[in-house]
């Protein structure tokens, strides 16, 4: 195979392919479209365009090869596909996703065992189910003072909505049958509302899921400067002596190894890779993989009464059914867990066997849980072992504490609660699924608002020991949050690149200045 014509050298090299790399793209093509940027991402192009939600592929057999194309190491393993095995707590990832082969738990600890990661161009923003809270409370990042600013360009970047599900009736059936067990007691803002979710519709009127296509969007893909990779793997960030200097990239088509330079250089892997990456680039920080976070979930489901088939009709496997939709019990301080309802045709969690199951009448109620916070809750990597790709093989180091373990028995009590309040619960309790589940893993390169070593990066995601070297993704969220943290984390890309923008553009003007004098 013809290997393919790299650059020697860019403004900017982003790792990874997943919304917060594209929110990089995005504002940097937006902000300095002088730039020359290039994207990483390890996996294959799964979509058209590329960076697409693989739920708004049409046809089943098509949407499933893109699904096991995404699963690196784990494809063709056997994925999530019955209510029996989440309840069961199989070790199985869900579709699109591949698992840890090993050194999910230490003995004696509890361990990450499902901790899932994708390999493809949009990375798990090609899987997720788009819900696109705001924090609140003790989950928001008190020291950043444009942190809601920040946020509404995110949501701008995702075509967030509240609206996608308005005149359909089950959902807002669901959302008045929770209010009135839920509402009481609770400001405004923090009662049943509907959930912000990233989504749109296609020319043709179907409502679909957004993906980082979206958040590039246009004026990415119009970019001339902006070059896609995919297949490519980064082994190591490169430095002249404590800057960034551009990255080491192997072709994964021909094993072909080429070196990128680059001024800047931003890493938005995932929550696990991104670390591995710096370490494997000799980048160690004292906090590097430390206060790793993943949200304990509690999950229940109940079937609403009163509904049959004419009620809820829709197009199952298509876009989504507007007679479903997706609700939202956001945190507090004094209720540290987040409320996702999600009907069924909108959950990636199967809970229920009916077949055929009448559109949206079945309810799953999950409940994230924000963690008690331990830097002793790491991934750390070995130098003597590698993982599937030839990096440092990860090892993960997790506890639920006594804090924990109280937060899920009360979140159990109120998930109970409220599905018996919503309808027919069909099971007698509530389960957990194994740590893991949530697919949040946050605070492995957190960012911080001084260097005193708890912390991996700057407020504006820059790394404290290599300027040059920026992080993105769930990993630089700081706070225990319970609700989904992919706006927060969109939001943190977004500071960072207007953060490189304006660095570029003083560089410019340095230059020119430069010419002037010489004048």
């Amino acid at each position: 195979m013809t290997p393919r014509s790299y650059p020697l050298q860019v403004d900017v090299a982003l790792v990874g392919s997943g919304p917060t790399s594209a929110a990089y793209a995005r504002i940097l093509s937006e902000l300095a479209p002088e730039a020359r940027i290039a994207m990483f991402e390890v996996g294959p192009s799964i979509s058209n365009p590329p960076g697409a939600h693989v739920k708004n592929i049409g046809d089943p057999d098509q949407r499933a090869a893109a699904q096991r194309a995404s699963e690196g190491p784990g494809a063709g393993a056997q994925t999530v596909n019955s209510p029996g095995q989440v309840k069961a707590g199989t070790r199985r990832a869900r579709p699109g996703t591949f698992l840890l082969a090993g050194g999910f738990a230490a003995p004696g600890e509890d361990g990450l065992p499902v901790a899932a990661m994708s390999s493809n161009v949009g990375g798990m923003g090609a899987h997720w189910t788009g819900a696109c809270p705001r924090p609140g409370g003790a989950e928001r990042i008190d020291f950043l003072a444009d942190l809601d600013d920040l946020l509404a360009e995110a949501e701008r970047l995702l075509e967030v909505t509240t609206e996608a599900f308005e005149q359909a009736a089950l959902p807002q059936k669901v959302r008045d049958l929770l209010a009135a067990h839920v509402d009481a007691g609770r400001e405004d803002a923090y009662r049943v509302q509907p959930m912000p979710l990233a989504v749109h519709r296609r020319a043709e009127g179907e409502l679909v899921w957004s993906g980082a296509d979206v958040v590039m969007g246009e004026p990415t893909r119009a970019n001339a400067n902006f070059t896609l990779f995919d297949d490519s793997l980064v082994l190591r960030i490169l430095t002249d002596g404590q800057m960034a200097s551009g990255v080491l990239v192997r072709d994964q088509r021909t094993g072909t190894l080429h070196q990128v330079s680059a001024r800047f250089v931003v890493v938005g892997a995932d929550a696990l890779r991104t670390p591995q990456l710096l370490w494997a680039s000799g980048i160690r920080p004292q906090a590097l993989g430390r206060y790793l976070n993943d949200q304990a979930q509690v999950v229940f489901a109940s079937r609403l009464r009163g509904v049959d088939a004419q009620q809820a009709a829709g197009a199952p496997g298509v876009g989504l059914s507007e007679h479903s939709g997706v609700s939202w019990v956001p945190y507090t301080d004094g209720e540290p867990f987040h409320g996702q309802i999600m009907q069924l045709d909108a959950s990636p969690v199967p809970l229920a066997e009916d077949d055929p199951v009448v559109p949206g009448s079945i309810v799953g109620l999950g409940l994230f849980c924000a963690k008690d916070l331990s830097k002793d809750d790491r991934v750390v990597f070995d130098d003597q072992a590698t993982d599937f790709y030839g990096m440092p093989a990860m090892r993960i180091h997790y506890r639920l504490s006594d804090a924990d373990q109280q937060v899920i028995e009360r979140a159990k009590e109120h998930i109970l609660r409220w599905g018996q309040a919503v309808g027919e619960p069909l099971d007698e309790r509530p389960f957990l699924l194994p740590p893991g589940s949530s697919l949040h893993y946050q605070g492995t390169t957190r960012m911080g608002q001084v260097d005193d070593g708890t912390s991996v990066c700057s407020p504006d995601s820059e790394l404290w020991e290599v300027p040059g070297v920026f992080v993105a993704g769930n990993g630089v969220i700081p706070t225990a949050t319970a609700c989904n943290p992919t706006l927060t984390s969109v939001a943190l890309a977004v500071r960072g690149a207007r953060r490189i923008a304006e660095k570029l553009k003083n560089s410019l003007l340095m230059s020119e200045s430069d010419i002037r004098m010489s004048e």
